[in-house]
């Protein structure tokens, strides 16, 4: 029987367009607009100046503190301003803007060296790099990777997950990346073994991604240290603490990590962002984006420097469809609708997903029915119908005490409700509003 989590749990429709599709490069874009806060922290501190002439690579802003990350020019050009523009929060954030010169990035691919096996560096030296290099995990949550390989003393962690699930519908970056570069990732996870002082690892792929579990079966046939798991095909199996449960059976703390039961999660994305930075010494300065939609006309899984403007990605796949009612940053669970389509591609864009009106509209909201349905589909167990009540009329002490700070935000109380009730979006103006109360306190 395949293993899942037990708690909760829905399976929209799948909707995965381009898991046939083989990662493409987009073109060159003529300007990249590169935030400094592209990671949970602190933002990092800018470097470089107006009429600076940077290199691909090149530190541009170091991190602010240890729970921070470096960013770095993912082309060489010359910085033509320090602005102030909006990013997929919909809020304006500080940038850099380069604008490229093309002449010098004809002959740079980031992702085309060599497959390199031997690992070389020690376990401190591989942590500094990884940390010099601007590594952040790119499954959703931008945590800084140094902080999270950075175990403390008083922690023992005897097992390493590579989180290849991506249960979220649409998306299939990191499925390609998967079927690409296999050899590549099994590296990373060497590295992060060695960087982890463990001696075991598991790579977990839900059931609907078989092309890929078999790749890594293959290649694990003689890595008595490295197990493969499929999965149950259910949402939100990709997320920390339901794939601990359901890999290894140990239950995360409310409110603790998996740090707290001797594990260590990453993604498939972020360990082959460590074995570039490891292996070829590339900083994170481009990633895999999907773009889909059912109106697109060619929906496509792309290299994408960091930076790029998302008019460039939707170009490249034919332009806006007639009929266009929404652009999300991320899958249709858990990504934000963004503003227009200026917003650059950060470390943590993992796809944009192209809505039209048909499927964009929602239900009118009505009164909940008392259905149970959100309580049952919650995979922390929370009441949701509860915690968007709390929220709504603003008794927010009351909602830290009813868990609030727990919820994942997977969304899957919204989807299921049948009423059309707004669940995620209270709760999630709930947790703000909570998380500063809290913090006013300290």
């Amino acid at each position: 029987m395949l293993k899942t989590f037990p708690k909760g749990g829905i399976h929209p429709p799948e909707n995965k367009l381009t898991s046939s599709k083989s990662i493409k490069r987009l073109p060159v874009p003529k300007v990249v607009y590169v935030p400094i806060a592209q990671h949970i922290g602190i933002p990092a501190e800018i470097v470089v100046d107006r009429k600076d002439k940077v290199e691909i690579g090149q530190v541009i802003a170091k991190s602010g503190g240890f729970v921070s990350s470096n960013i770095h020019s993912p082309v060489a050009g010359t910085v033509t301003k320090l602005d102030m523009i909006i990013d997929s929060s919909g809020y304006k954030k500080q940038c850099i803007v380069i604008r490229t010169d093309i002449k010098d990035e004809s002959n740079f691919q980031e992702n085309e060296f060599p497959l390199k096996k031997e690992i070389t560096l020690s376990a401190e030296e591989l942590l500094k790099r990884i940390s010099d290099y601007g590594i952040v995990g790119l499954g959703g949550a931008t945590f800084p990777s140094h902080v999270k390989l950075n175990v403390k003393p008083d922690k023992t962690i005897d097992c390493l997950i590579i989180n290849g699930v991506e249960c979220e519908p649409y998306l299939t970056s990191d499925h390609r990346l998967m079927l690409e570069k296999a050899e590549e990732i099994l590296v990373g996870i060497k590295i992060l073994m060695k960087a982890l002082h463990v001696h075991k690892a598991i790579i977990g792929i839900e059931n609907n991604k078989r092309d890929a579990i078999d790749i890594f079966k293959r290649l694990t046939s003689t890595e008595k240290e490295i197990q493969v798991a499929a999965l149950q095909v259910k949402y939100p199996q990709g997320g920390e603490k339901q794939l601990v449960r359901a890999l290894l059976n140990r239950e995360v703390p409310k409110n603790g990590l998996p740090l707290d039961v001797g594990v260590v999660v990453n993604n498939v994305g972020t360990v082959f962002a460590i074995y570039q930075a490891v292996q070829h010494n590339l900083p994170l300065i481009e990633r895999v984006v999907t773009v889909t939609g059912k109106k697109l006309n060619d929906p496509s899984n792309f290299w994408v420097k960091i930076g790029t403007p998302i008019s460039d990605l939707i170009a490249e796949v034919g332009g806006l469809p007639e009929g266009t009612r929404k652009i999300v940053n991320g899958g249709p669970m858990m990504g934000k609708a963004i503003k227009n389509t200026d917003v650059p591609v950060t470390k943590g864009t993992s796809g944009i997903l192209v809505i039209h009106e048909n499927e964009a509209q929602r239900g009118k909201p009505e009164n909940c029915v008392r259905c149970g349905q959100c309580v049952e589909v919650c995979p922390m167990g929370l009441e949701p119908h509860l915690l968007m009540n709390l929220a709504e009329k603003g008794f927010y002490e009351k909602a830290s005490q009813e868990d609030i700070m727990t919820c994942i935000e997977c969304g899957s109380c919204s989807y299921i409700c049948p009423s059309h009730r707004p669940l995620l979006d209270y709760i999630r103006f709930g947790k703000n509003i909570t998380k500063k109360l809290e913090s006013s306190k300290n």
